[in-house]
């Protein structure tokens, strides 16, 4: 059973940086591509970042120059570096992967989300 575990959402204030976890498990060995969502409340949720097994990255507008998404492939990790944070930034925050193969050497189709993480910032 493919699982996600958040972790490093917390209150912050403005202009202050974080750093959020998200590490899959369930005898996974590969994962194709390792994203962050986030909702805003009053919004639907949206993509902040992906990062695929190959090394490429995807931001969406608002992330470009503030967040860098990171991975570590062998610990089926993925890592979100939120710097400058505003409190348009504040909402939950989650991860989410596809492409997964488990052993012992299924493919899982669809996509599979952690419980999420709340980042709040403070004005």
């Amino acid at each position: 059973q493919v699982q996600l575990a958040e972790s490093g959402g917390k209150l912050v204030q403005v202009g202050e940086s974080l750093r959020l976890s998200c590490e899959a498990s369930g005898n996974i060995t590969m994962i194709n591509v390792m994203s962050w969502y986030r909702q805003i409340p009053g919004k639907q949720r949206e993509l902040v970042a992906a990062h695929t097994r190959v090394g490429t990255t995807n931001y969406s507008e608002f992330a470009k120059g503030r967040f860098t998404i990171s991975r570590d492939t062998n610990k089926h990790t993925v890592y979100l570096d939120m710097d400058n944070l505003k409190p348009e930034d504040t909402g939950a925050y989650y991860c989410a992967v596809n492409g997964l193969t488990v052993q012992p050497g299924n493919f899982l189709p669809g996509q599979y989300w952690g419980q999420g993480t709340q980042v709040t910032v403070s004005p």
